[in-house]
């Protein structure tokens, strides 16, 4: 039937129009309508009123072919210039990457404690688009209104009170997830604390290590340190990967990371770590060289941790609130966990002011 089509096709002229003699063949308006029984004296009249009407369906056809495929063709056309190599609107990624940066930055040189109110945010935002995701996908509720308030318990406590006030903010957390799914009964009682305590670890109170670093005399180095070496090592690896990623890193958890791309993170994070830190901290080049190697290797965990998280829950992204960058939870992904080791290194190598 494939064939009989192409023929059919081949042999309408450019205005749509069928040339006769092809008897036989069905018509698109007619391909799934039985035949109708044909009778003695009765198969020239139909022949001379279904041609009319053929070419006039053909003839209609062909220019509604001609103007609609065009049209469809030219946005797909126009998104596939706009994606790259690894698969992002890279317009799109970049501007909203400055924009970002660039109230990052502000915040940073203008009231320092800004930044913190930043955190919260996005972690807020975050923590919206998990939730709603595992319960779209998976029908997990994640306990919101405990893993929100809390949240932000924990941001904003490490403020005065250092990582004491987090982890007692994130305990308490657990324990209102605790008694708030109560009243929802045994079933899937586990699978949904599971899910909120992991929420609330992963989000706010990994997030929190990124708001200890503000409140030192010299915050914003801390801060910029721990930031550029993320996007130095994000960067890095994107380029090496696009340009000549060849070989993959984990195929069954991220098909696009390569070890060409890890290497690229390597040389951007310890060069990022070298300069920052000696620069922005008066700590020395062998404290950023091993800085850059952490930062690199929890960015890298980081980004394996959500592909693996996304493809378990069978998505692509966590949001669409940042064009070319899918949600909020997606920008996170490397940010978080380095936080952490970015804390613990820096009060570490550089003591605190």
């Amino acid at each position: 039937m494939a064939q009989v089509s192409e023929e059919r096709e081949d042999r309408v002229d450019a205005t749509g129009a069928e040339p006769a003699g092809t008897p036989g063949t069905p018509g698109p308006a007619e391909a799934d309508i039985p035949a109708a029984p044909e009778f003695p004296g009765t198969a020239g009249a139909a022949s001379a009123t279904s041609g009319t009407g053929e070419a006039s369906r053909l003839s209609a056809a062909g220019a509604a072919e001609a103007t609609s495929v065009p049209a469809a063709a030219e946005p797909a056309a126009s998104e596939a210039k706009k994606a790259s190599k690894a698969g992002r609107n890279l317009p799109a990624a970049i501007g909203v990457g400055l924009l970002l940066g660039a109230a990052i930055i502000v915040s940073l040189l203008t009231v320092r404690f800004l930044f913190i109110g930043i955190i919260a945010i996005a972690i807020a935002v975050g923590t919206f688009e998990f939730s709603g995701v595992l319960r779209r996908v998976a029908d997990v509720k994640v306990a919101m209104i405990p893993v929100l308030v809390g949240g932000q318990a924990m941001i904003w406590l490490a403020w005065p009170f250092g990582r004491e006030g987090a982890l007692t903010a994130f305990v308490l957390t657990v324990l209102a997830c605790l008694l708030w799914r109560l009243p929802g009964g045994a079933k899937g009682y586990l699978r949904d604390i599971s899910a909120s305590t992991f929420a609330a670890a992963y989000l706010p109170l990994f997030g929190a290590f990124a708001a200890m670093l503000v409140p030192p005399s010299d915050g914003v180095g801390r801060v910029l340190t721990f930031l550029i070496g993320v996007v130095a090592s994000d960067t890095g690896g994107y380029i090496a990967g696009v340009l000549g990623g060849k070989h993959p890193m984990a195929p069954t958890i991220s098909p696009k990371k390569t070890w060409e791309g890890f290497g690229g993170s390597l040389v951007g994070g310890v060069v990022a770590g070298a300069l920052t830190l000696s620069l922005l901290l008066d700590g020395h080049v062998w404290q950023g060289v091993i800085f850059g190697v952490a930062i690199v290797l929890t960015a890298t965990l980081g980004d394996l941790v959500e592909s693996l998280i996304k493809r378990d829950l069978g998505v692509k992204d966590m949001g669409t609130l940042l064009p070319g960058h899918g949600g909020i939870m997606d920008r996170l992904d490397s940010l978080l966990p380095s936080a952490v080791v970015s804390w613990l290194l820096l009060s570490a190598f550089v003591p605190l002011g």
